[in-house]
């Protein structure tokens, strides 16, 4: 769920070009009035947003540290850009007003992997954290509190790892000497109960590491409540653009737009006809956009990326059964929202 982006992370400098920024532009073109970025990060897209033509962007971002660093250049803009600590799950609330155009970039950005005082990333040790909020339980609080069955259940339904119990088990055995405090600890543990990867297989913590860092953030159920924020914020003839970057994510946002956009069903001589629907979105294109290779050549990290963009309906807003987007169940409680 790697919100990855080829950018240079330290303090004041100009990113590069995020994920897909291109070929999003392209989708939503032209781009005008007012747009909300709800997953604010260095700001690549808020300033693709506002160099193509938008009035103003609204950058919305959990992490205190991301608005922090945009204070070397936000100015630039003036009032086009307006920067909000908060969650895209309130961006309708935030925006105050109807939107011309909604984009989420989800999971985790690069700036933050890239601080191993995040403690994010399984490739650098630090403590063992993982909070986008700063606030809230930690990894830490998570992976030293939680059962046995609590954690093989996080890391099975948020991280497809399919060790998941043989891991969990370790961990509980792992602190029951003494708690974990930082990602190397975690991350010798999970590394003792798989095979070495062969060439060109991920690390052996990445399940795990995506899967923990899920449950701490509520990353499923901020992203069911985001995309319903959006419908509701964005005017007729509105955009709504999402990347995400492993299948998890995207089939949630996959459902979730087919199912706004559905008319209902016609039924069968089996069944009856259901009652038709006014589509709340039309998908624009039908498919998901995913990387070029100029853009894979320029950022590795972008491969597993997919965007997706449909357009808000005249048709009003309907909340969609959460059932029915494949959304696994919450295990910790939604923390560090």
């Amino acid at each position: 769920m790697m919100a990855a982006t080829a950018r240079d992370t330290a303090p004041g400098a100009r990113p590069h070009i995020p994920v897909l920024l291109r070929p999003l532009l392209a989708a939503v073109a032209p781009v005008e009035g007012l747009w909300v970025d709800g997953t604010f990060g260095a700001g690549g897209y808020a300033r693709g947003l506002l160099e193509a033509g938008a009035a103003q962007v609204i950058g919305i971002d959990r992490d205190p540290m991301a608005l922090d660093m945009a204070s070397s250049w936000a100015d630039a803009y003036g009032d086009r850009l307006r920067l909000v600590e908060g969650t895209f799950s309130d961006l309708d609330d935030i925006a105050g007003a109807p939107v011309d155009g909604v984009v989420l970039d989800l999971g985790v950005s690069s700036m933050q992997l890239d601080r191993p005082e995040r403690g994010f990333s399984f490739l650098r040790d630090g403590p063992l954290d993982m909070r986008m909020s700063q606030s809230g339980p930690s990894a830490a609080d998570l992976v030293n509190t939680a059962s046995e069955e609590a954690l093989a259940d996080i890391l099975y339904h948020y991280g497809e790892e399919r060790q998941a119990r043989r891991i969990a088990r370790a961990i509980l055995r792992r602190r029951a000497e003494a708690p974990f405090e930082t990602t190397g600890q975690l991350v010798e543990v999970i590394e003792r109960q798989l095979p070495r990867p062969k060439p060109g297989q991920s690390h052996p913590a990445t399940r795990s590491f995506q899967a923990i860092r899920i449950a701490v953030n509520d990353e499923f159920g901020q992203l069911a409540a985001g995309l319903e924020a959006a419908e509701r914020a964005l005017k007729p003839g509105g955009r709504l653009a999402v990347v995400t970057f492993h299948s998890l994510e995207d089939r949630v946002v996959k459902r979730y737009l087919q199912l706004a956009a559905s008319s209902g069903g016609g039924g069968s001589r089996h069944a009856p006809a259901l009652e038709a629907e006014v589509p709340r979105f039309t998908l624009t294109p039908k498919k998901a956009i995913g990387p070029d290779a100029a853009e894979l050549d320029e950022n590795p990290r972008a491969r597993s990326a997919r965007l997706r963009v449909a357009t808000r309906t005249e048709a009003p807003f309907a909340p969609v059964d959460r059932m029915k987007l494949g959304l696994p169940a919450p295990v910790f409680g939604g923390a560090a929202r």
